[in-house]
């Protein structure tokens, strides 16, 4: 009788130990991961799976079983595609994303269910804070087919999210950077590939006669790879091309005044705009982002080269008229620089534009005659 009561106790001690140990659980365990190649551990702690460790066991060694032949068949160190973009030639083409974008993605979810709409075009506004009215209202004039990306040359990025548009933006900071300085480093053709256009704009601009919408439709309608809105006639004009006309939809040519178009098919006549508020067709973009010079931040110069980028350029750069802004001249970049010799900032900034002009004409002439002069002496090899 002692021993069954004996026994009996030992049992129950025995199952009281053996339950208060903690459940084992593999996916805690510090094991090689080419033991382990493909099968998810976790669900081995769901008691109810009713999936014995034999089975779990046998599924490891089919998997190492097939691994172990299929890298024998397939080698892949030998990968090698030329076509690949530079740098991931050692890449299967399958699985390259040689593309970008500005979608904002989810944390959770699906990644297939993360977009409810992708927005067709790209609108850049490189911003400080003193404008936050104006961009209000530019902002507004751009419907959910846009991505919105602003560029803050003066570092104040959450001060925007008293706008409710702002917290579904883009920001990016860096002080005392201009538009062009931004597009060369954050507006690459493969990031902004799923556009059909981009407009770059400044901050200055006034958008009471403009509507984003019916531009783009203008702008398809009348085949412009390059383009801009007409000016109001009355403020902050340069140049007679980039004057709003108001008994057309959209104008390609103008006169300027004697001598200042060796070609009435060339610029200030002809396939130019402004660098204010240009918008560009995705392939036009690419062209021009490969021109833009990274220490040339400035961007003058670019409108008289943009003509290089399309084919025949006076049919293809335009101005849209029925759709036009009024470029307010607000130097709120310019008083970034700096006070030198009891000059005000931006007869600083001023300036150096200027020579960046030069030196850019300079550089372009330079590329263009060593190009034809590489041509001559091949074909005199030849």
């Amino acid at each position: 009788m002692r021993l069954i009561v004996t026994t009996f106790i030992g049992v129950v001690f025995g199952f009281f130990v053996g339950v208060s140990f903690p459940t084992l659980s593999l996916t805690k365990l510090n094991i090689p991961s080419s033991l382990l190649p493909t099968v998810d551990l976790s669900y081995i702690e769901d008691k109810k799976s009713g999936i014995s460790t034999q089975t779990i066991l046998n599924a490891w060694s089919s998997t190492r079983s097939n691994n172990s032949s299929s890298t024998q068949s397939n080698d892949t160190s030998k990968i090698w595609v030329t076509s690949n973009p530079r740098g991931a030639e050692r890449l299967a083409p399958g699985i390259i994303a040689a593309e970008s974008d500005f979608y904002p993605r989810r944390l959770w979810g699906k990644p297939s269910e993360d977009l409810t709409i992708k927005p067709k075009y790209l609108v850049t506004f490189t911003v400080g804070y003193s404008q936050k009215k104006n961009i209000d209202a530019a902002v507004k004039k751009f419907s959910e087919n846009f991505t919105i990306l602003l560029f803050h040359y003066d570092g104040q990025t959450t001060e925007w999210d008293e706008f409710e548009w702002s917290k579904r933006a883009i920001h990016v900071s860096a002080r005392k950077q201009t538009k062009w300085w931004y597009a060369k480093r954050f507006l690459h053709p493969d990031i902004v590939a799923p556009y059909d256009y981009i407009f770059i704009w400044d901050e200055d601009l006034g958008v009471e006669h403009f509507n984003a919408e019916e531009y783009i439709r203008l702008v398809r309608k009348h085949g412009l790879e390059i383009s801009q809105p007409g000016l109001e006639p009355n403020k902050g004009l340069t140049w007679q091309m980039t004057k709003r006309r108001g008994d057309r939809e959209v104008h390609k040519v103008t006169e300027e005044k004697p001598g200042w178009c060796t070609d009435p098919h060339l610029p200030p006549c002809a396939g130019f705009v402004e660098i204010m508020a240009p918008v560009f067709s995705r392939d036009a973009w690419r062209c021009v982002w490969y021109m833009i010079q990274n220490d040339l931040v400035h961007g003058w110069g670019l409108d008289f080269a943009l003509r290089k980028c399309v084919e025949p350029a006076h049919e293809k750069i335009g101005v849209v008229d029925r759709q036009w802004i009024v470029h307010q001249s607000v130097p709120s970049l310019g008083n970034q620089g700096e006070v030198k010799d009891g000059k005000a900032p931006w007869h600083g900034v001023r300036e150096r534009c200027r020579k960046e002009w030069t030196m850019f004409q300079s550089r372009m002439a330079n590329a263009e005659n060593a190009y034809f002069k590489s041509l001559g002496s091949n074909s005199t090899t030849h």
